[in-house]
């Protein structure tokens, strides 16, 4: 059973981040609840239209939840907000500055700033701008994979915008994808891969679809060290591919519990395979026009 507890319950101090909501989970108008991590300690941190279900063992999250209103979008921009520490968990259970401090990784958004600003009221999207500086919502990522339009911003900012174009709301859960190989810096993983699964309606019933960007470098560039292993540099982080890839297979290497958007996967061959061939199906994206939402029908 998840060890799972709510930052709310925890008694910390809950001076700057008192009443948020999190993320609703009939926000769809179909209840579509956070992942969760069976046998993993974790703990859900609720912000302004998102959710945080940290891992304090990897000092990340596990994935972030969003409910992206297209309808009510505001243009903001970061106005010098700072990045923090969230102060209901202890320092050593998030991911800091030392991390990322004089080296090429960036703070890497998970839900993404500009996609969660957005309300009834200026404030309400002011309180969401700030929300998304949290370290909780960032990993590390090289600073091409994260900047680049093409790829993870390039999905990103390709569902954000279909989303307020076509005046309807979309859930985008995002998160790392650990695995055996991923480098150990400064006593924090690196993930190498990272998933995004965004989930809507699609002629009135659910409807998801699943990616995975992969930052690994590519093997003449790693450093001549065992691997995965403890590094004093930041880990080298190659040229990305995002691939659009079966649901069910991202569950299979999170180990989250997607099985609802998995049954919901728009991927038409995803539910025709056996489990066993992960990546199997998975189909490279090159830029954001071979994206597919299905967002010009009716939701």
């Amino acid at each position: 059973m998840d060890e799972l507890m709510t930052a709310a319950a925890s008694g910390r101090n809950e001076r700057d981040l008192g009443g948020r909501l999190g993320y609703d989970e009939d926000f769809l108008g179909r209840t579509v609840p956070v992942p969760g991590l069976p046998g993993v300690r974790t703990v859900l941190l609720p912000y302004t239209h998102f959710s945080v279900l940290l891992r304090p063992d990897k000092r990340l999250a596990a994935v972030t939840a969003l409910g992206l209103d297209g309808t009510k979008l505001m243009d903001l921009d970061r106005g010098g907000i700072p990045w923090r520490l969230d102060p209901r968990i202890p320092e050593l259970e998030q991911t800091g500055e030392r991390v990322y401090a004089r080296n090429d990784l960036d703070r890497g958004h998970l839900v993404r700033r500009a996609s969660a600003v957005w309300g009834d009221t200026a404030a309400e999207a002011a309180q969401a701008n700030e929300d998304t500086f949290y370290y909780t919502n960032a990993a590390p990522q090289a600073a091409k994979f994260n900047q680049g339009m093409e790829l993870w911003l390039g999905l990103e900012s390709y569902l954000q915008e279909n989303a307020a174009g076509s005046k309807r709301r979309i859930v985008v859960f995002t998160g790392p994808i650990f695995g055996d190989t991923d480098p150990v810096y400064r006593g924090v993983e690196i993930p190498l891969k990272f998933f995004k699964v965004a989930a809507f309606l699609y002629r009135g019933e659910l409807a998801a679809t699943g990616y995975v960007v992969d930052q690994t470098p590519l093997l003449a560039d790693l450093p001549d060290v065992p691997h995965p292993g403890v590094m004093d540099e930041a880990p080298p982080l190659g040229p990305f591919r995002t691939f659009q890839a079966p649901i069910r297979d991202i569950a299979a290497l999170t180990g989250l519990t997607l099985g609802q958007l998995v049954a919901a996967d728009r991927m038409p061959i995803a539910a025709a395979l056996p489990a066993a061939r992960v990546t199997s199906t998975w189909r490279e994206l090159r830029s954001p026009e071979d994206l597919d939402l299905d967002f010009d029908l009716e939701g």
